[in-house]
């Protein structure tokens, strides 16, 4: 086997990149979305596709598995004698693309407009397989480490049987080096090792006051309409400034890095006039302090509403927790509190929709210090940063626990300017290039670790 060079590999990545991004382009026009109601046939055909791609780079051993969900990618080559084995995770599945007229383009026809390439699922997460392949194909017969790649089907759709994937599959996904490559960097020309992660609480409460509708004018004034109550309840999870007011949630401090509140404010889309909730630094707020959103309300739509007293109405609510906290303690407070803060006696429900834990990653020991220096090469000496995300990957923790001693790698390929699962989502070309240029120095450089071990 040959040793390739940093620069040899530097050179085979701008060699296979025309061809990276017709095969990434392939993959953006399958519409596989996971979720209830759309046309499952396309997540198959996008798990056929990862398959072919797969076994074109040299992986010999591929299958589709699944456990009554989307299927997802197992492909597996040995390593070589005394060689580490590295676990490649990425999705295939995309989000669906909502209000369509807010696409500048086709969503399902990727188009390049000023160094962006555009389309659902062009960053989150086909990019993130394509930088696994684009690195496959760089070493060719030449591969110093031995892989496991698993490609899920189903990510984006709550990953609902991936536990059930990952135990059944334990012994195959067995690896030193786990990287998982569904996050971002901190800018553009700026890299990042994702550390910590927010969990997720999602579920529903219902307030209920009276069996049945009822005149408002003859009852009003006296009986609560369930959409008032519903309001009140919902305005008690946060205090005046914006911090949530549920007691008992748990923050931790974030890392020293500064987010200026302007780039934040155009990053977001806010408008012109709009205050920042909560306290602290922003930071903090957005990667290590609980968050609560309000997803959804079900009540009736204004446009025919009669004159009458609701006699029900439900919120779908969202919990972002931060590392160190534990999901089914964060769920057991919210609806405690929300028992506690019900005005005027109405009935309350709350129902649990899904639960995720939050994580930490300890990115110290001589695998992140390759991982670190293969970032800072490709990004011709910009040292990558620790960062948090405010999003949430719950299955980090149970690679945690499948694989206590392997060193886990949270990357990816999104920007600041990415848009992942809203309209008009991108992938910067040039940092996807430097992505898939990180990734083929990182499998040579724990390979050298290994072997000065």
């Amino acid at each position: 086997m040959t040793v390739l060079t940093d620069e040899e590999l530097r050179a085979a990545i701008r060699r296979e990149m025309p061809g990276v991004r017709a095969d990434l382009e392939r993959l953006v026009r399958i519409p596989g979305i996971a979720f209830t109601g759309f046309d499952h046939s396309h997540v198959e055909r996008s798990a056929e596709a990862v398959a072919e791609l797969l076994r074109g780079a040299g992986i010999p051993d591929v299958r589709l598995v699944r456990k009554g969900g989307q299927p997802a990618v197992l492909g597996r080559r040995p390593a070589p004698p005394g060689a580490p084995t590295v676990l490649l995770y990425a999705h295939h599945d995309v989000q669906p693309v909502g209000d369509r007229s807010q696409w500048l383009s086709d969503p399902f026809e990727p188009q390049e407009r000023d160094g962006r390439l555009y389309g659902r699922g062009t960053a989150d997460d086909k990019a993130g397989v394509m930088a696994h392949i684009a690195a496959l194909r760089a070493f060719g017969d030449d591969l110093p480490v031995g892989v496991v790649l698993f490609i899920e089907g189903e990510e984006e759709f709550g990953s609902e049987s991936l536990e059930e994937l990952l135990r059944e599959h334990r012994d195959e996904l067995a690896s030193d080096v786990i990287v998982i490559a569904d996050s971002g960097n901190w800018d553009v020309g700026q890299p990042a090792l994702t550390t910590g992660l927010r969990g997720i609480v999602n579920g529903f409460f219902e307030v209920r006051v009276l069996e049945q509708a009822v005149h408002s004018g003859m009852f009003g004034g006296a009986v609560p309409d369930a959409l008032i109550t519903l309001s009140r309840l919902i305005a008690s999870l946060h205090d005046d400034a914006g911090d949530v007011a549920v007691e008992g949630l748990v923050s931790t401090p974030s890392a020293p890095l500064d987010y200026p509140e302007d780039r934040f404010r155009e990053e977001a889309g806010m408008l012109d006039g709009v205050e920042f909730i909560g306290t602290g630094r922003l930071v903090e707020r957005l990667w290590t302090r609980p968050a609560i959103s309000i997803l959804g309300i079900d009540a009736p739509p204004t446009e025919g509403a009669p004159n009458a007293l609701i006699p029900a109405a439900k919120a779908k609510f969202s919990v972002r927790i931060a590392p160190g906290d534990d999901a089914q303690r964060v769920y057991d407070t919210m609806t405690a509190h929300l028992q506690r803060h019900v005005p005027w006696g109405a009935q309350v429900t709350v129902t649990l929709e899904q639960l995720g834990e939050p994580c930490v990653i300890d990115a110290t020991g001589p695998v992140f210090e390759a991982a670190r220096q293969a970032f800072a090469e490709a990004w011709d000496g910009v040292a990558p940063v620790d960062m948090g995300v405010g999003g949430s990957i719950p299955f980090i923790a149970t690679f945690q626990e499948l694989f206590p001693k392997a060193a886990i790698l949270v990357t990816g390929v999104e920007d600041p300017s990415t848009r992942a699962h809203g309209p008009n989502e991108s992938l910067h070309l040039g940092e996807f290039e430097r992505v898939c240029v990180a990734e083929a120095l990182l499998l040579a450089k724990v390979a050298r670790v290994a072997h000065t071990a």
